[in-house]
């Protein structure tokens, strides 16, 4: 699993010691920047996809503890660098998921690298168990997996769902639109029990939706708010199916 990550450390030698070591041994680390302060370091933040921080506590005007409380609620993982061993406790209730004392040990970093990777491999199989769970002991409802947590969704405010490659985009009936990183063929299974028909490769639409039908080798079927959407002729029985 490929971990992005930042480096906030006020010394520049340490910076770079740290850098090598993650280049050489491990290569599933990329480090998109490095801070020597807070301030520099709530820029990447905001600015980055981070998965994981490996942060200094003692840093010129704020420490580590200072950061994480103007960063608020947060989705990285955070790995503690520091000379002193005292700051354990702290480090433990802000969560932290490795505290590595320095000089750093090669193989006490490769298992922070590890158990970080452990700790998001298993967020994400919970993450990928979200929706369909929910789709069948929720009725009417369906979750949108988000980088930290879920959306909860109406599926009768669904117009229709497109492919865009292996992603989905969902169009909603209040004009917003939705990009979920799920393929479309995840959505047609999570709606199964619903009133959804894969209408075309790239469409999946809301029956409850379609006000009209033009015929053709396949047709095409138009939804409520005027948009129209091509039906694959070996689709067309299968959407027919429910009008009869």
């Amino acid at each position: 699993m490929k971990l992005n990550s930042i480096i906030v450390e006020d010394e520049e030698t340490s910076r770079s010691i740290l850098r090598n070591y993650l280049k050489k041994y491990c290569p599933n680390v990329s480090v998109l920047g490095e801070a020597a302060n807070v301030d520099e370091a709530l820029v990447l933040i905001r600015n980055n996809d981070l998965d994981l921080v490996f942060l200094d506590v003692e840093m010129p005007y704020g420490n580590a503890f200072d950061l994480l409380d103007k960063v608020g609620d947060r989705t990285f993982e955070t790995v503690f660098v520091t000379a002193y061993n005292h700051y354990a406790v702290d480090a433990l209730n802000a969560h932290a998921s490795y505290y590595l004392m320095k000089p750093i040990s090669i193989d006490e970093l490769i298992k922070a690298v590890d158990y970080v990777v452990e700790i998001k491999t298993k967020e994400d199989a919970l993450q990928d168990q979200v929706l369909v769970p929910k789709t069948t002991n929720v009725i009417g409802k369906i979750t949108i997996p988000q980088q930290d947590g879920f959306e909860v969704i109406e599926t009768a405010n669904i117009l229709y769902c497109k492919a865009d490659d292996n992603y989905t985009e969902i169009y909603l009936n209040t004009d917003r639109k939705k990009l979920v990183s799920k393929t479309l063929k995840y959505f047609e299974t999570a709606l199964t029990n619903s009133s959804f028909a894969r209408v075309h490769k790239s469409y999946l639409v809301n029956v409850n939706e379609v006000v009209k039908y033009r015929k053709g080798k396949g047709g095409s079927v138009v939804l409520r708010n005027g948009k129209e959407i091509m039906v694959s002729a070996s689709r067309k029985s299968e959407l027919l199916s429910y009008f009869k």
